[in-house]
């Protein structure tokens, strides 16, 4: 059952349909998309699962997908544990529901035809429904141009013989056409059988090439080459219109509850001083990697806020902080079970980010100009380390095993050396391109009044 968040005065605007991936990283950007696309006159409708429901938003409908689908069968129990299968189970088990919800939804419009539906890239299911349904699709790609450019070459590297992976010492050849990439980060998942995996990234390009436009939450600036392979590969507009949490007027769901005590404690500690470590919602360690980067924070001497969800520590619901950390790290060190991350990162006093990577945390502390201390895990995450790493040159990966000698190494190097102070200058300079890409003229602002008029000359009956 459909149902209406708040008493907003109805809009004689065109409805936009919409259907965001049921996780933290999905779901904001969906959100932000949608605020955006609000504040331009668009009316929304929002589908979602029944499991990690948005927030509600005033003046947005609401309608959820699969009441009766266990969240069990498809949301993954770990950082890598079954990612590429619980996007296929979604796919399937949701599709015979969302058929009904949005045969419901049109049915109750009475002839009047939706602009469109906007998914998640990820849902290339409910893609075919909306087909069926004579519903024009735009999918967003919540990750960056770089990710997709790389899932776009994914089978060439098959049909050359190195994926998959048949021997480690091949992890850092290079791969010219995908520069800066090394083989090794277009291993996106380490559990799933390749064949899973072949089917999912198949079945991303199909949504975008079977659609009427892809939305990505990037910049022309940040990524112009890669957004011009994607352009030439998939055969329909291509909008960069990020990014999107500073576009937006700050619309998103959190699936975890943020200590916001961090704030009061930040403005206490001095300008760009402080590292926050975060591994975002679903990245993972195990107790001794823990221990590890305990004791290098510790060890460095460096303010730090460090976020350590229930579920951080594999095998683990609940994570105690170790003997003595605490006593060593007073006064210098906060740890929380989540943070207001876009504040954090906004914040005078940070001075770091150590992050997993996703492309959300990656674009958030590009757009404040922090520098980062990279430790990717899974999907794209490799790629965005690379390019932090490599072409943008505003940060590096603490690669191989967590040692808590070369984790100190490496927050002194950030906060300490000449070296971070490039890194900074670097990032500071991003952080400047990011803010004339929104402005009136800027490249981002322009994409997106492409997009919202595009939108608005569709067909408005069936």
């Amino acid at each position: 059952m459909a149902s209406e968040a708040g008493k907003a005065p109805a809009s004689p605007g065109r409805r936009v349909l919409m259907f965001p991936l049921p996780f933290q990283g999905h779901l904001n950007p969906m959100l932000q998309l949608a605020d955006v696309l609000h504040a331009r006159g668009l009316r929304v409708t929002l589908f979602h699962a029944a499991f990690n429901a948005p927030e509600p938003v005033a003046g947005y409908r609401f309608v959820p997908v699969g009441a009766g689908v266990p969240a069990a069968d498809l949301v993954p129990t770990g950082s890598d544990a079954d990612f590429v299968g619980a996007l296929l189970r979604f796919n399937e088990r949701l599709q015979g529901a969302f058929h009904d919800s949005l045969r419901e939804v049109l049915e109750e419009e009475e002839g009047a035809r939706p602009a469109c539906l906007v998914l998640d890239s990820n849902l290339r299911g409910m893609q075919v429904v909306a087909d069926r349904l004579g519903v024009p699709t735009r999918v967003l790609r919540t990750g960056g141009a770089a990710c997709l450019a790389a899932y776009m070459a994914f089978t060439a590297l098959c049909d050359k013989g190195l994926l998959p992976l048949q021997d480690h010492a091949q992890l850092n050849m290079q791969l010219y056409d995908l520069q800066p990439l090394q083989l090794g980060d277009m291993v996106f998942s380490t559990t799933a059988p390749h064949e899973t995996m072949c089917n999912c990234l198949e079945r991303i390009m199909e949504s975008a090439r079977y659609s009427s436009g892809v939305i990505i939450n990037t910049f022309s600036e940040l990524e112009g080459a890669d957004l011009q392979k994607i352009i030439h590969g998939v055969g329909v507009p291509v909008y960069a219109v990020g990014p999107l949490h500073k576009i937006s007027s700050g619309a998103q769901s959190s699936l975890l509850d943020a200590d916001k005590t961090c704030l009061n404690w930040l403005d206490k500690q001095e300008a760009k001083s402080v590292l926050f470590v975060s591994l975002g919602s679903l990245a993972s360690m195990t107790h001794e990697e823990l221990v590890e980067t305990a004791w290098g924070l510790a060890n460095s001497c460096m303010p730090f806020l460090w976020v350590i969800r229930k579920n951080l520590v594999q095998c683990s619901r609940k994570v105690g902080l170790l003997e003595g950390f605490e006593e060593v790290t007073r006064g210098r060190g906060m740890v929380v079970s989540w943070a207001p991350q876009q504040e954090v990162l906004g914040h005078q006093a940070v001075g770091g980010f150590w992050t997993h990577n996703g492309w959300n945390s990656t674009l958030e502390s590009i757009c404040e100009g922090v520098p980062m201390i990279c430790r990717p895990h899974f999907a794209d995450q490799m790629i965005n380390a690379r390019y932090v790493q490599e072409f943008w040159k505003i940060g590096f990966q603490l690669e191989g095993k967590s040692e808590r000698g070369k984790i100190e190494t490496s927050v002194r190097k950030l906060f300490c050396q000449e070296e971070g102070r490039d890194m900074r200058h670097r990032a500071n300079d991003l952080k400047d391109k990011a803010t004339q890409c929104m402005k009136k003229g800027g490249s981002s602002k322009t994409r997106i009044n492409l997009l919202v008029n595009f939108i608005m000359s569709l067909p408005s009956s069936i």
